[in-house]
């Protein structure tokens, strides 16, 4: 899934060019990572080719990062708009039947980071006694009481490490994510998903079955070139309902399985977390670019071929990109949305 917006890493995320377009604390771009996470065969699985699932002004983005890093694709479904996760986890369960109807789907967004290939594997190996009849997401095992992650709390085990879902939790307060905590049996919720496509569609039946015509209409009428790339219907797809995945299926189905794991995953939803995940110099800076600081400690400095100075300054975000500085306390990331020219 390489659809979303990534507006919190404004200035360097931008429409034009989203944050899985960008290095963020990877040797490539995110999307390149995310293509490259599970190619071949790893431990006895097999992955195919991956579909990629991306904005039509996207294209000549993720064609030219993908053939710099010599991934070739299964299929490249370009959508006119965003129409959220819901159509695109029904376009991929459509496009995977169509590919392989014996295959299995994992749908990942192109935007997280996961540092442990081989936790990822064994986590996928595990959901695979289960997933012919259930929808299985992969649940982050917390580190910390976040609140901007959702949670999935998990009920009776269906085999060796993956769970029936008990609920799905919305954003907590503090005082309720530390209680999570407490309690165990909570994960983050990753946003990444395994099935079987016809399990996926037959849920979607259910719950959401507008979204699922809606968009297989689109992918129907949808105009093909060049092998791989699936233009979709732009009249018929800017009709689908607009909602999230979790919301119009995982939170109604009596099919959600959970596989907890520790897999080094970050979602990267903010520039204090991206100064989190960084290597930092001894003053607790994470620098990239050129910068000269003096007497500054705990900030997170970037200059896309702009030199940066910083002087007596601490806990800082202070990121120049294009014609645009951003400047803030670590602790106010997520107001960045309100000072985006035409978004404030």
């Amino acid at each position: 899934m390489s659809g979303g917006s990534g507006t919190r890493l404004w200035p360097v995320s931008t429409t034009l060019q989203p944050k899985q377009f960008h290095n963020l604390g990877a040797q490539r771009t995110m999307i390149e990572e995310t293509a490259l996470r599970l190619r071949g065969s790893h431990e006895g699985i097999v992955f195919l080719d991956p579909v990629v699932i991306a904005g039509e002004s996207h294209r000549d983005l993720v064609l030219e990062l993908l053939d710099r890093s010599g991934v070739k694709l299964s299929a490249l479904v370009l959508e006119p708009e965003g129409r959220n996760t819901a159509a695109t986890a029904a376009l991929a369960a459509l496009v995977g039947q169509e590919i392989d109807p014996d295959a299995y789907v994992l749908l990942m967004p192109a935007d997280h980071l996961v540092a442990d290939r081989h936790a990822l594997v064994e986590a996928v190996r595990a959901a695979s006694a289960v997933v012919s009849d259930n929808i299985v997401t992969f649940g982050i095992k917390p580190t910390a009481p976040e609140t901007g992650y959702g949670y999935i709390l998990q009920g009776e085990a269906l085999s060796d490490g993956v769970h029936r879902v008990a609920g799905f939790k919305e954003k907590p307060a503090l005082d309720v994510a530390n209680q999570y905590l407490r309690d165990g049996g909570y994960s983050w919720n990753s946003g990444m998903f395994f099935f079987a496509p016809k399990v996926l569609l037959e849920e979607f039946s259910i719950a959401a079955a507008d979204i699922r015509d809606g968009a297989h209409e689109a992918f129907r009428r949808a105009r093909r070139e060049n092998a791989i790339e699936i233009h979709l219907d732009s009249e018929t797809f800017a009709k689908v309902r607009n909602e999230a995945v979790d919301r119009a299926v995982m939170e109604k189905t009596s099919r959600a399985a959970v596989a907890p794991c520790d897999i080094g995953w970050a979602d990267v939803g903010s520039w204090a977390e991206l100064w989190r995940l960084s290597s930092k110099d001894e003053e607790g800076n994470a620098v990239t670019g050129s910068a000269t600081l003096l007497d500054a400690e705990n900030n997170l400095i970037r200059g896309d071929g702009i030199h940066v100075s910083a002087i007596g300054v601490s806990d800082l975000i202070v990121v120049a990109s294009g014609n645009s500085v951003l400047i803030m306390p670590r602790s106010r990331a997520q107001d960045v949305k309100k000072v985006i020219p035409g978004q404030g």
